[in-house]
């Protein structure tokens, strides 16, 4: 496996319309409607995924391995939040990067998520115990 080069500072950004299956309470992840943490985590690695998408060649992918999510404001029924994406390190494998997730001027979470670039047969053949 050759593993594209990949540079600090490669980013990308994603959105997302906040609705009824995006809260805590759909998610499980509490009590209350609002975007729910979990949601928010998809969110920035989807950004991380995008800001990579571009260089993967065929049979490469990458995973996440880690991530430290802070939320720190609600976000509403109706609301559109961004997620932006920029890689900050690159490790050998591993891309490390950070996420903010707005809602307009408010930052609502940072995230800071590590992925690993493989080789995605061998990864879907070790899952499945092949």
């Amino acid at each position: 496996m050759e593993p594209p080069e990949f540079a600090p500072g490669l980013s990308a950004r994603v959105e997302l319309l906040v609705t009824d299956a995006d809260t805590a309470q759909s998610l499980g992840s509490g009590d209350v409607p609002v975007l729910g943490t979990p949601r928010v985590l998809a969110l920035a690695e989807a950004a991380t995924v995008a800001a990579t998408a571009r260089q993967i060649p065929g049979g490469i992918t990458t995973v996440g391995t880690r991530a430290e999510v802070e939320h720190r404001a609600p976000t509403p029924l109706g609301r559109r939040v961004v997620a932006q994406a920029t890689l900050t390190k690159v490790d050998g494998r591993k891309l490390l990067f950070e996420v903010t997730v707005h809602d307009g001027e408010l930052l609502v979470a940072e995230v800071r998520l590590e992925r690993v670039v493989l080789d995605r047969q061998r990864f879907i053949a070790r899952a499945f115990g092949d």
